[in-house]
C-alpha cells in the first residue's frame, strides 16, 4: 500500500464532503455512517466536483445532473452516469486521514 496524508480527521464534518488534493488527484472525503470514504472528486458523467453534492447514507449525489454514487463501490446508482468513479482505501492513524490512490477498491471503466 502507498498511503498519502489526505487531511486531519478534525477537518471532516459528518455527511459533508471535503475536497482535498492528494498528490495530483482531487479526492472527496466523506465521513458518514461511522466510516470515512474516499472517492475521486469528479463525476464520471459530467466532469464536475462530486464534493459539491449531497450525502445520503453511503451515497453521494452529483449536484449537476443528479447521478448518485455508492461510496463503497463507486458504482452509479442513478442515470445519467453509467460509469463508476474510483474509490480508494482509507485509514486513520491518530488524528490523520490517509488515502491509498495506487490501489483503488474498484476498477475504472
Amino acid at each position: 500500500m502507498s498511503w498519502s496524508t489526505a487531511c486531519a480527521l478534525a477537518e471532516l464534518e459528518e455527511d459533508t464532503p471535503l475536497s482535498v488534493e492528494v498528490g495530483d488527484e482531487l479526492v472527496a472525503l466523506i465521513s458518514t455512517a461511522g466510516e470515512v470514504f474516499a472517492i475521486r472528486d469528479e463525476c464520471s458523467h459530467g466532469q464536475v466536483m462530486l464534493s459539491l453534492g449531497e450525502v445520503d447514507g453511503c451515497t453521494l449525489e452529483c449536484f449537476a445532473h443528479g447521478s448518485r454514487f455508492d461510496l463503497r463501490t463507486g458504482e452509479p446508482l442513478e442515470l445519467p452516469a453509467t460509469r463508476p468513479v474510483p474509490v480508494y482505501p482509507v485509514k486513520i492513524e491518530g488524528d490523520e486521514v490517509f488515502v491509498d490512490l495506487a490501489n483503488p477498491l474498484n476498477q475504472e471503466s
